[in-house]
């Protein structure tokens, strides 16, 4: 056992209880901590004041010391920022108004609508001097005839002298004169929708009527050494007017 000690001597082991901080205090004779003892300020001296928790800067102050400003509300868009229909019609307006200009120009003053003419003559000569079959052509056609295409060509079994017209009421016609035979011509030119509709009498000849592709109907003059056609999507009167033109 350890032998009792006075009661006015400290213990020397000073470890607080568990879960307090230790005491602090300034020590005293013979090493052991002093007694702290309150102290008041004295007369004259100003009391020492604990700095409380420090105030939020202002906005303008913290971004004076960070140096970034804080970005704008946004602008608040003005109701009349879309275009209203009378405006987008204007701008319409502006860019119609050149091209039908332009247009009225192209078709009044250049010929737009009309169709690029040729001049059968070189075909005609050309069949004429290969001497395979008789060529014939168009007389006495009104100048509201015009001739759009004219070729002749050597093909399997014959030839053939192809002139393509645009009737007075704008309509295509072709007359066609081959030297390949019938039975092979009629076929490739009249598809197999090609069906006879009787004879007609023209300028003294007897042609046979046919239908063909599409809303298309021909005329068809046989003959020994050459066959003839006269086929487009024409009038019948206007198919007959060419037929009974050739000479």
């Amino acid at each position: 056992m350890e032998p009792a000690q006075p009661a006015d001597r400290v213990p020397a082991d000073r470890t607080p209880p568990d879960g307090q901080p230790p005491a602090a205090g300034p020590a005293g004779p013979g090493g052991e901590p002093a007694a702290t003892v309150p102290t008041s300020p004295s007369d004259g001296e100003p009391a020492l004041v604990e700095p409380g928790p420090t105030a939020e800067p202002a906005r303008g102050d913290a971004a004076t010391e960070t140096g970034e400003w804080p970005a704008p509300p946004p602008r608040r868009e003005s109701a009349r920022s879309e275009r209203s229909p009378k405006d987008m019609a204007i701008s319409l307006l502006v860019l119609l108004v050149p091209i039908a200009l332009l247009l009225a120009f192209y078709r009044g003053f250049l010929g737009g609508d009309q169709a690029t003419t040729v001049d059968p003559a070189p075909a005609i000569e050309q069949a004429r001097s290969a001497n395979v079959f008789p060529v014939s052509q168009p007389q006495g056609l009104g100048s509201d005839w015009r001739t759009v295409s004219a070729r002749y060509q050597t093909v399997d079994g014959g030839a053939n002298l192809r002139i393509g017209y645009l009737t007075p009421e704008g309509r295509g016609v072709q007359l066609v004169q081959s030297s390949v035979p019938a039975e092979r011509l009629l076929p490739a030119e009249l598809t197999d929708q090609g069906q006879p509709q009787g004879p007609t009498v023209l300028a003294g000849r007897t042609w046979q009527r046919y239908t063909a592709r599409g809303n298309q109907q021909a005329l068809v003059l046989l003959e020994p050494t050459r066959t003839v056609l006269v086929i487009g999507d024409a009038r019948d009167n206007e198919l007959r007017d060419l037929a009974g033109a050739l000479r």
